[in-house]
């Protein structure tokens, strides 16, 4: 790696663990249902669904954050830190307001509903119509360092 590409920060905002246990009872009740059509259709039944759900619980975590010393990457998007003023640490109903009725629809965001905190970053870029970013992280304080460090 080279100086430019080093890895300060990187985060990837999974489901929480209860999401896991829907998934296998999904697949449980699934299972039950076809248990009358014999044994074979409840156990394929049951892989189906939980393979189904599982899939479904595992894509909802697939949003990775990643800073290095001279890029955000979120999603698909690469940002230089160039192109990005001071972070802001959003928590509790400040990150709430920011999802909700203070946001912009011209603006950047991964949101996660049950992830209580956020960062927002100012773009600076004048080129670019997008006024901010806003970001789900359960640890607001680090992505925010990282990314206030880079300025």
């Amino acid at each position: 790696m080279t100086s430019t590409s080093r890895l300060v920060h990187d985060e990837r905002p999974t489901a929480p663990r209860v999401w896991w246990v829907i998934a296998v009872l999904f697949g449980v009740s699934l299972a039950l249902i076809f248990l009358p059509c014999g044994g074979i259709a409840a156990l394929v039944a049951l892989t189906i669904g939980t393979c189904l759900a599982g899939m479904y619980v595992s894509a909802r975590g697939s949003t990775r954050t990643r800073v290095t010393a001279d890029t955000l990457f979120v999603a698909d998007a690469r940002i230089p830190l160039t192109a990005l003023g001071q972070p802001e640490v959003l928590e509790g109903e400040e990150a709430r307001a920011w999802r909700t009725y203070k946001a912009d629809l011209r603006s950047f965001m991964v949101m996660r509903g049950l992830i209580p905190g956020a960062v927002r970053v100012e773009v600076v870029d004048p080129d670019d119509p997008t006024p901010y970013l806003c970001l789900s992280t359960r640890t607001p304080e680090l992505p925010a360092k990282a990314l206030g460090a880079q300025s």
